[in-house]
Protein backbone atom coordinates (compact mmCIF):
# COMPACT_ATOMS: atom_id res chain seq x y z
CA UNK A 1 0.00 0.00 0.00
CA UNK A 2 2.88 2.36 0.77
CA UNK A 3 4.29 1.67 -2.71
CA UNK A 4 1.01 2.80 -4.28
CA UNK A 5 0.67 5.83 -1.98
CA UNK A 6 4.19 7.02 -2.82
CA UNK A 7 3.61 6.29 -6.51
CA UNK A 8 6.73 4.18 -6.82
CA UNK A 9 6.53 2.71 -10.30
CA UNK A 10 10.06 1.33 -10.73
CA UNK A 11 10.53 -0.33 -7.37
CA UNK A 12 12.04 -3.52 -8.77
CA UNK A 13 14.71 -1.72 -10.80
CA UNK A 14 15.32 1.50 -8.87
CA UNK A 15 17.54 1.47 -5.79
CA UNK A 16 16.37 5.00 -5.01
CA UNK A 17 12.70 3.98 -4.94
CA UNK A 18 13.48 0.90 -2.84
CA UNK A 19 15.32 3.05 -0.30
CA UNK A 20 12.48 5.58 -0.19
CA UNK A 21 9.96 2.80 0.36
CA UNK A 22 12.09 1.41 3.19
CA UNK A 23 12.48 4.88 4.76
CA UNK A 24 8.77 5.64 4.84
CA UNK A 25 7.68 2.09 5.74
CA UNK A 26 10.12 1.94 8.64
CA UNK A 27 8.94 5.35 9.86
CA UNK A 28 5.30 4.32 9.61
CA UNK A 29 5.96 1.08 11.51
CA UNK A 30 7.88 2.93 14.23
CA UNK A 31 5.06 5.45 14.65
CA UNK A 32 2.52 2.62 14.90
CA UNK A 33 4.68 0.98 17.59
CA UNK A 34 4.66 4.31 19.45
CA UNK A 35 0.84 4.08 19.44
CA UNK A 36 0.48 7.45 17.73
CA UNK A 37 -3.06 8.53 16.98
CA UNK A 38 -4.06 8.95 13.35
CA UNK A 39 -3.42 12.70 13.54
CA UNK A 40 -0.05 12.15 15.21
CA UNK A 41 0.85 9.52 12.63
CA UNK A 42 0.03 11.95 9.84
CA UNK A 43 2.10 14.71 11.46
CA UNK A 44 5.02 12.36 11.96
CA UNK A 45 4.94 11.18 8.34
CA UNK A 46 4.82 14.82 7.20
CA UNK A 47 7.87 15.50 9.34
CA UNK A 48 9.74 12.56 7.79
CA UNK A 49 8.84 13.87 4.35
CA UNK A 50 9.87 17.41 5.34
CA UNK A 51 13.35 16.31 6.43
CA UNK A 52 13.87 14.16 3.34
CA UNK A 53 12.58 16.89 0.98
CA UNK A 54 14.99 19.37 2.56
CA UNK A 55 17.80 17.03 1.58
CA UNK A 56 16.58 15.85 -1.81
CA UNK A 57 14.87 18.90 -3.32
CA UNK A 58 16.43 21.83 -1.47
CA UNK A 59 19.94 20.33 -1.25
CA UNK A 60 20.21 21.38 2.41
CA UNK A 61 23.31 20.51 4.34
CA UNK A 62 22.97 18.41 7.46
CA UNK A 63 23.34 21.50 9.64
CA UNK A 64 20.71 23.47 7.74
CA UNK A 65 18.30 20.55 7.80
CA UNK A 66 18.75 20.18 11.56
CA UNK A 67 18.05 23.90 11.99
CA UNK A 68 14.88 23.60 9.89
CA UNK A 69 13.79 20.60 11.94
CA UNK A 70 14.35 22.57 15.13
CA UNK A 71 12.35 25.50 13.78
CA UNK A 72 9.56 23.21 12.63
CA UNK A 73 9.34 21.49 15.98
CA UNK A 74 9.55 24.62 18.10
CA UNK A 75 7.84 27.02 15.67
CA UNK A 76 10.58 29.62 16.16
CA UNK A 77 10.61 32.24 13.43
CA UNK A 78 9.85 31.71 9.79
CA UNK A 79 11.32 28.73 7.98
CA UNK A 80 12.14 28.48 4.31
CA UNK A 81 9.05 26.36 3.73
CA UNK A 82 5.51 27.53 4.33
CA UNK A 83 4.38 24.03 5.28
CA UNK A 84 4.86 24.19 9.04
CA UNK A 85 1.28 23.59 10.12
CA UNK A 86 1.89 19.82 10.29
CA UNK A 87 3.81 20.08 13.54
CA UNK A 88 1.50 21.51 16.15
CA UNK A 89 3.22 21.78 19.53
CA UNK A 90 0.13 20.31 21.17
CA UNK A 91 0.13 17.29 18.87
CA UNK A 92 2.92 15.42 20.68
CA UNK A 93 4.01 15.18 24.29
CA UNK A 94 7.54 16.20 25.25
CA UNK A 95 8.53 12.54 25.51
CA UNK A 96 7.09 11.80 22.08
CA UNK A 97 8.91 14.79 20.56
CA UNK A 98 12.20 13.57 22.05
CA UNK A 99 11.55 10.10 20.66
CA UNK A 100 10.82 11.59 17.23
CA UNK A 101 14.10 13.51 17.28
CA UNK A 102 15.97 10.35 18.30
CA UNK A 103 14.28 8.45 15.49
CA UNK A 104 15.19 11.07 12.88
CA UNK A 105 18.80 11.14 14.09
CA UNK A 106 19.03 7.35 13.87
CA UNK A 107 17.11 6.86 10.61
CA UNK A 108 18.18 9.87 8.52
CA UNK A 109 20.77 12.18 10.02
CA UNK A 110 23.34 9.48 10.92
CA UNK A 111 23.18 8.34 7.29
CA UNK A 112 22.99 11.82 5.74
CA UNK A 113 26.00 11.37 3.43
CA UNK A 114 24.51 8.18 2.01
CA UNK A 115 21.18 9.93 1.34
CA UNK A 116 23.03 12.89 -0.24
CA UNK A 117 24.80 10.43 -2.52
CA UNK A 118 21.51 8.75 -3.37
CA UNK A 119 19.84 12.02 -4.39
CA UNK A 120 22.66 14.09 -5.79
CA UNK A 121 25.36 11.93 -7.34
CA UNK A 122 25.42 11.16 -11.04
CA UNK A 123 25.25 7.44 -11.67
CA UNK A 124 25.27 5.36 -14.78
CA UNK A 125 21.96 3.61 -15.29
CA UNK A 126 22.59 -0.16 -15.32
CA UNK A 127 21.53 -2.07 -18.36
CA UNK A 128 19.15 -4.84 -17.40
CA UNK A 129 18.68 -7.61 -19.90
CA UNK A 130 16.86 -10.90 -19.97
CA UNK A 131 20.10 -12.67 -19.10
Amino acid sequence: KMEEFLNLTHLKTSLKEAILLDYYTAGFSWAKEMNFSLIQLSGFMDLLNFALENLSSKHMTLGDNLKELERAMTEIGETESEERSFFDLNLFSTEQAKAIIDYLVTSLFKHYKAYEYLFHSRREEPVISNE
